[in-house]
């Protein structure tokens, strides 16, 4: 042995003398000294060596350790780089276990699996600390043949130790009796109670009460670990300790952390609007039927507002996209400023806001916070840098005089803030039973689409969709119009909610489902196979006259279904239209394409994106519009495509730079102004016939 070698016994001679000192051996004593403890170590029948952490090398062995390692001799023993081979779980229980021998005396007890000259030896392996003439940890190691040699019995022991689940051992009280390699490297320390870990006491009554109920109880928390706190999906089984047999859990652990937080975000984004932070639609009406019920029981009066901004396409148009988004902003942080704390406020898209507010009855009456919102504007505002005038409208319903639902409230809401729009001076206008007139109105223009149905008064307009780095048009966007005898071109926004709302959809809807099939016959007679997408309302989905009809249109048109594209909603993917998935399936048979419209402004749980049949995605023009912020969304949007293969079409992109944006981050696609309005067909063929080329795809 080496003068090195001797060195760095010198703490194995130390633990050997002090336990012989009671035997009248000193480590003074001539007799006793380096060289005779290395006698004693090579006649062990256990292996004994030492590991250096840092070299990851074994620094010394015994003649037992060497046999077991299959080494010819230490030096050959000493050359082997550890390191080379080492797995990644492996590298971490050193980790862990060289800082649990620093902070305490410690031994760790493992079973073993190693492969001297390719044949597995099973060994039960003790570990303990040892400090090196340097001052360096180092781990000693004792090696015994396991006395249990059955194959199931090792192999469980041994994925115990390389499994990256956590599992442990406790009794009722939460003491620790086991933990695996993992769960040893995630504790705070060896002797961590089991309940001590939970960062939220509840989660130990919920925990507890489950166990009371249920053979197994499972959940998520929060819980301290050596990593710090970290999101834990824990699976916690009552048994018996099979050395005492007392009553015991096994508790298997999985760290979730990342899927949590990204759950958490996906949720903020679901329910938040992304410019302002401000709650959105989809979230509201469960904000609002809870605030309303709270009104009711705590005696407080509620009035909701819809706040809308005028000229606000003017500001986009003269002083850019960015400023027009950062108004917005400014609109919601002033109205988060005013609002009170119990009150609710939200962007329902666009420039157009809502708040509830409560108060006390005996407050200045409904509609004194509107006007007091009016007021908050009537001075210049700061917009990117410019002061700018900025003005409101607001439409505002009391509860319950003006309704007791919250569907009705805001119908009512609106009523008033069209009013609000069309008047110069009243820009705050409570809703009040003669507006019931415009409700009248849209009676009547019931009974006008009626007729429309029946003398055939719809024609359909095409938007072009091009290649972003061409600007080629590749396909297009199918829209009604209405032709009416005495309004003119009437636009959807103003007849298709009311279509909707009285049943009409459906009739409609077949009546834009057969003209799209006989204009792709057209298009590819004329040399222009290109695909065609069209709006598919929800109520179609449910109806089984919708899903008839469109198996028919190939053998009744010649269409090619492969051409067509149906255009859905958020809310279709979100379970809430019945029989939706059963029907898109059968279209997805027949070789229809399914695209989600206007796509981030509700919330679509991604379990139902990967569950039904989507082909592509459409964004909306809203978080288009927010690109000069960063586009922060749309590149999450075009992930989560690239992530579901689906295709990417971005709306309503209006300016070279949104066009430039979208190419350099990989949305291949887009429709909008830019390129052009929709159109007649006629004009649309036009665009066709000027192209040198059609993709076919």
């Amino acid at each position: 042995m080496t003068l090195s070698d001797q060195l760095k016994l010198q703490k194995i001679v130390r633990h050997s003398t002090d336990e012989s000192e009671h035997a009248g051996i000193a480590i003074t004593d001539p007799r006793f000294d380096a060289r005779l403890i290395t006698g004693i170590y090579d006649r062990l029948d256990t292996g004994v060596w030492i590991f250096d952490f840092d070299e990851k090398r074994i620094i010394w062995a015994n003649k037992k350790a060497l046999e077991i390692t299959g080494a010819p001799n230490l030096d050959e023993l000493r050359a082997r780089d550890m390191a080379s081979d080492m797995s990644h779980s492996v590298d971490q229980r050193l980790k862990q276990y060289r800082q649990d021998f620093t902070q305490k005396d410690v031994s760790v007890s493992e079973i073993w699996t190693l492969y001297p000259k390719g044949k597995a030896r099973v060994l039960q392996v003790t570990m303990s600390g040892v400090v090196l003439n340097d001052g360096r940890m180092a781990m000693l190691c004792e090696a015994r043949d396991h006395h249990e040699q059955q194959p199931e019995t090792l192999r469980s022991a041994e994925a115990l130790m390389h499994t990256t689940v956590m599992i442990s051992l406790f009794t009722k009280d939460g003491a620790p009796l086991y933990r695996n390699t993992a769960a040893r490297a995630a504790c705070v320390d060896l002797e961590t109670n089991f309940y001590q870990q939970f960062q939220n006491p509840a989660d130990i009554l919920h925990l507890k009460e489950r166990l009371d109920k249920e053979r197994n109880a499972r959940l998520v928390a929060l819980v301290r670990t050596s990593q710090g706190d970290r999101w834990h999906e824990l699976t916690v089984r009552p048994c018996s300790d099979a050395v005492t047999s007392q009553p015991a859990y096994l508790v298997s652990e999985i760290d979730v952390t990342e899927l949590h937080e990204t759950k958490e975000r996906a949720q903020y984004l679901a329910s938040h609007d992304a410019l302002t932070g401000l709650s959105n639609r989809t979230y509201l009406t469960e904000r609002l039927s809870k605030l309303l019920a709270d009104a009711a029981t705590k005696g407080l009066t509620a009035t909701l507002y819809l706040v809308d901004l005028d000229d606000f396409k003017a500001i986009n148009d003269t002083m850019g996209h960015a400023a027009g988004a950062a108004l917005l902003q400014l609109v919601g942080n002033r109205l988060k400023e005013i609002a009170g704390p119990q009150d609710i406020v939200a962007r329902l898209g666009g420039d157009e806001f809502l708040i509830c507010h409560l108060e006390d009855p005996e407050a200045e009456g409904p509609g004194w916070f509107g006007k007091s919102l009016l007021g908050s504007f009537s001075y210049q505002q700061m917009i990117d840098g410019h002061p700018r005038s900025v003005s409101l409208s607001i439409g505002y319903s009391h509860y319950p005089e003006d309704g007791r639902s919250i569907d009705n409230l805001i119908r009512n809401a609106d009523l008033a803030l069209y009013q609000a729009k069309q008047d110069s001076k009243e820009k705050c206008v409570r809703f009040h039973d003669t507006m019931r007139l415009r409700r009248d109105e849209n009676l009547a223009l019931k009974k006008d689409m009626e007729r429309a149905i029946e003398e055939d008064e719809f024609a359909l307009y095409f938007q072009p969709i091009a290649l972003t780095a061409s600007s080629e048009t590749v396909s297009a966007e199918a829209l009604i119009r209405w032709l009416h005898p005495e309004k003119g071109l009437v636009p959807p926004d103003q007849f298709i909610p009311l279509a909707e709302d009285t049943g009409l959809i459906n009739r409609i809807g077949a009546w834009v489902c057969r003209s799209v099939a006989q204009a792709q016959v057209r298009f590819r007679n004329r040399g222009f196979d290109i695909s065609i997408s069209m709006n598919v309302s929800p109520w179609q989905l449910s109806d089984p006259e919708f899903t008839a009809l469109m198996m028919d249109l190939p053998d009744l048109y010649g269409c090619d279904p492969t051409k067509i594209i149906l255009e859905i909603t958020e809310n279709v993917v979100l379970g809430e239209i019945p029989d939706a998935l059963t029907a898109l399936n059968e279209l997805k048979i027949i070789g229809y394409s399914i695209v989600i419209d206007d796509f981030g402004t509700g919330y679509s749980n991604l379990a139902y994106l990967y569950n039904y049949p989507i082909d592509g995605i459409k964004i909306d023009r809203m978080f288009i519009n927010d690109i000069s912020n960063g586009g922060a969304i749309v590149k999450l949007i075009l992930s989560l495509a690239d992530a579901l293969g689906a295709t990417v079409v971005a709306e309503g992109v209006e300016t070279v730079e949104q066009r430039d944006w979208l190419t350099e981050n990989g949305c291949d696609r887009f429709q909008g102004y830019l390129y052009s309005k929709p159109v007649p067909e006629d004009r649309f063929l036009g665009f066709l016939e000027s192209q040198a080329h059609i993709p076919t795809k």
